[in-house]
């Protein structure tokens, strides 16, 4: 999910690998699909469960992007699907937002565009300083056509986790959701 503010900043949450130092990530909102949900719910439970803020399924915009990834996290290998929705979320509703998930342990904060351009942080997917500025203008559901950013093996693609970074900086609530491949258990 790609939940944003109305000063037309992104969530990220901070990732790491404790098997590998200093393997560090900023990362969208997400997690897998349970069995019996649709990509819709799933985001809507993901963003609940990391954010504790309940969106009604008629605020989450079409899919935007959509990408494939091979990665590992702790010694355990993950083979996604993902799909990325536009959440737009109001000033009342950030403040009200509580993260406090695994996912968010290393940190959270929100992103302008020109941080995200201008990083040598590792931010998933690659190149969110020119993906995300399309988007800004979005705020109705219509014909969209989901661009696929690609298919990658983090590992192999050097696409992040071992970048150069902290995590750390201002604090701020939280943002929206990936998925997984269809069939393999995750969102």
């Amino acid at each position: 999910m790609l939940l944003i503010d109305g000063y037309e900043r992104l969530l990220l949450f901070c990732g790491r690998d404790p098997r590998r130092d200093g393997a560090r990530w900023w990362f969208t909102v997400g997690g897998g699909v349970e069995d019996g949900e649709d990509y819709v719910r799933a985001a809507l439970r993901e963003v609940r469960e990391e954010t504790a803020l309940s969106l009604p399924a008629g605020r989450l915009g079409p899919v935007v992007w959509t990408r494939n990834t091979l990665f590992g996290v702790d010694g355990q290998g993950f083979d996604q699907y993902e799909e990325y929705r536009v959440a737009r979320v109001t000033a009342a509703e950030v403040t009200a937002m509580r993260v406090g998930t695994d996912e968010a342990r290393y940190g959270h904060r929100w992103w302008t565009v020109d941080e995200l351009a201008a990083t040598r942080e590792t931010v998933w997917p690659k190149g969110m300083g020119d993906l995300l500025p399309p988007l800004l203008g979005w705020q109705e559901p219509g014909p969209w056509t989901p661009l696929h950013l690609g298919d990658f093996d983090v590992d192999k693609d050097n696409e992040g986790g071992a970048g150069p970074g902290s995590c750390q900086g201002p604090h701020r609530p939280v943002q929206v959701s990936r998925r997984s491949a269809p069939g393999s258990g995750s969102a």
